[in-house]
């Protein structure tokens, strides 16, 4: 089977993640959907944005476990001390994880959640984020294999 048949499949059926535990799947996944929100139209969660993230940390870019795995830990602790009693990221309310998304804004640990959002949110749905091509869809992107070109400046008659 190809990786890219494995995605699918993997998007598709939700099969088990190679690279995130549960717990780390439901925080990371309550965190990538305040990025790109359900609101009115199919967002990170919908798009399958999280078995992106678990094969990027299981393949192509496997070096930023650590990172998600210590920046994870330091978002928890973040999360008890602004909201002191909270069971979970994926218990607080959405304001509280935008807050929350606010306060980490600046570490590297979000840079890197908020790439692999948008890559998963606008990738190949082979790569196995973008289910039903909904990040596509939301763009007006069409996966097309014959594409015209830009009409423009260049190619008016006065120009050639």
């Amino acid at each position: 089977m190809l990786a890219s048949q494995g995605a699918q499949l993997a998007a598709a059926q939700q099969l088990p993640f190679t690279s995130l535990s549960p717990d780390e799947v439901a925080e990371i996944e309550a965190l990538t959907s305040q990025i790109i929100p359900s609101t009115g139209s199919p967002g990170a969660r919908e798009a399958g944005v999280i078995y992106f993230i678990d094969k990027a940390l299981a393949t192509f870019d496997k070096d930023k476990r650590d990172l998600y795995r210590k920046g994870l830990a330091d978002v928890e602790e973040t999360r008890r001390r602004l909201f002191a009693g909270s069971r979970s990221i994926a218990a607080l309310t959405s304001d509280q994880q935008i807050s929350l998304l606010a306060a980490i804004e600046k570490t590297e640990f979000f840079e890197a959640l908020r790439t692999h959002t948008v890559m998963g949110f606008l990738a190949n749905p082979e790569y196995g984020g973008n289910r039903n091509r909904a990040g596509w869809k939301h763009i007006g992107f069409e996966n097309s294999h014959h594409f015209a070109p830009p009409f423009g400046y260049y190619d008016r008659e006065e120009n050639r």
